[in-house]
């Protein structure tokens, strides 16, 4: 499959396909003229990648996840320990922005209150 029948197929851009090349997510074999071609897998590759930078997961994170990724996109248990990592990091972040809120709350309560 050439780049550009992957790119249509998966809905991504070519650039982010040449990426996920350079991180070592996505492997291609080069033609004679230099030319990449993706095995018939390829679509689902991309996929997989999509939804895990869709969980928020970064590419070198990504990388090592992928051998664990089951063709129906779950997480075998070999990284559960990853994603409850990531997991417990976006609880962590998730707790310092409400604590940011609620000062902020507070500032604008105060401010309201001494226009008033």
């Amino acid at each position: 499959m050439k780049i550009g029948d992957l790119a249509a197929e998966t809905d991504t851009s070519v650039r982010l396909l040449r990426y996920y090349e350079e991180q070592g997510l996505l492997a291609s074999h080069r033609l004679a003229g230099g030319h990449r071609r993706y095995d018939a897998d390829a679509p689902a590759v991309v996929r997989r990648i999509r939804s895990l930078l869709d969980a928020g997961l970064p590419t070198r994170t990504i990388r090592d996840l992928l051998p664990c990724v089951r063709q129906d996109g779950t997480v075998a248990l070999c990284k559960l320990d990853t994603l409850e990592q990531h997991l417990q990091g976006l609880d962590d972040r998730i707790s310092a922005l409400q604590e940011t809120r609620s000062s902020l709350s507070v500032l604008v309560t105060a401010a309201r209150a001494d226009a008033a």
